[in-house]
């Protein structure tokens, strides 16, 4: 394992962590529907940029680091990972297919730049997605703080004392502690009246495991199971407060076998496991953790990229970027911040 450390001062550094392609597309669905397509992939990068802008200062964070997606190294391991979405985007008309590549060229052009013209840490492996590299990025640097920019909720089971996540589409602020909005107001049920609470992130991560998650067509390793014990059948809620002692309740669920719609029998452990190794982003084989804390480590490293503000004013006047051009100085603040020096 490759030890990570940095030093300037002892102050403890905040770090954004951007899911970029998620936000970067999401401010693409954002757009207009019946404005140009020169006005939406502008609409999509001001609102990318605008977006990180304000939780630069929302978080008064020191550095962002922009986290890519690779191919991911878990089709490997379970060919239907994430198949469903293949099947999508072959299933798109040639008008949508056009239009996703033209997005797809516009975020590569926003990547470019703040690669090459930009102080800010840019992290891609080819074997990893962005939840891998967030995930390793956090472990290698545990003494700081971390704000996970995504609204995807896998980052659930990353939040911790030093690690929180914030849904730009919800504008929600999501920590061991509570949910808080842009005025860090505890947010409440509109139902209940009462503040929202982060379920125990591991129990979501353990749901996830034993549930599957259709999103990325991770099958269920125990279709059917109910949360509650029932008077002949363990539910989920033992099983996981057994977990670490794995007695009677943690066997008696994980021990069990189903069969599938093709007459195919499976043990919910071994199934459970498969299902661990896709899901929980601390669960990467040594050697490709190994490759990517390699990468991170080639990666983090002090920029000193002069004329910051003067680049980001050029990239405005190419894809007419007017309202961020008039703050180009305020902008210009996280895209110049380096990443602190490592010894």
């Amino acid at each position: 394992m490759l030890l990570y450390i940095h030093l300037i001062t002892n102050q403890t550094m905040k770090y954004l962590l951007l899911d970029t392609s998620n936000c970067f597309f999401r401010a693409r669905h954002a757009a207009p529907r019946q404005a140009s397509d020169w006005d939406r992939v502008g609409f999509a990068l001001h609102v990318t940029l605008a977006s990180i802008n304000k939780c630069w200062r929302l978080h008064n964070s020191d550095h962002v680091v922009f986290c890519l997606e690779g191919h991911s190294w878990r089709k490997g391991i379970y060919p239907p990972y994430k198949r469903n979405r293949d099947v999508a985007r072959s299933a798109a008309t040639p008008a949508e297919q056009a239009e996703s590549e033209m997005f797809y060229e516009t975020y590569n052009v926003l990547v470019r730049f703040i690669n090459e013209h930009s102080n800010c840490t840019v992290l891609q492996h080819e074997d990893a997605e962005a939840d891998d590299m967030i995930a390793r990025f956090i472990a290698l640097h545990p003494n700081d703080e971390h704000v996970i920019i995504s609204s995807d909720t896998d980052f659930i089971q990353l939040i911790a004392p030093n690690v929180e996540q914030y849904n730009g589409i919800t504008c929600e602020r999501h920590t061991l502690t509570g949910i808080y909005n842009d005025r860090n107001q505890l947010v409440k049920d509109k139902k209940t009246k009462e503040p929202k609470v982060i379920p125990d992130p591991q129990w979501l991560l353990f749901e996830k495991c034993i549930r599957g998650d259709p999103t990325d067509n991770v099958f269920s390793a125990y279709p059917g199971v109910r949360e509650k014990s029932s008077k002949n059948k363990v539910g989920l809620r033992e099983a996981y407060d057994d977990r670490e002692k794995q007695g009677y309740s943690w066997n008696n669920l994980m021990l069990q076998r189903w069969t599938d719609h093709n007459k195919e029998e499976h043990k919910v452990l071994v199934d459970y496991e498969r299902n661990r190794k896709l899901v929980d982003l601390t669960c990467q084989p040594d050697d490709l953790k190994a490759k990517f804390d390699a990468s991170i480590n080639d990666s983090a490293i002090k920029k000193n990229m002069p004329m910051v503000g003067a680049r980001l004013l050029k990239f405005c006047g190419e894809y007419d970027l007017i309202k961020i051009s008039d703050n180009v100085t305020q902008y210009a603040e996280f895209l110049a911040a380096s990443y602190p020096t490592k010894v």
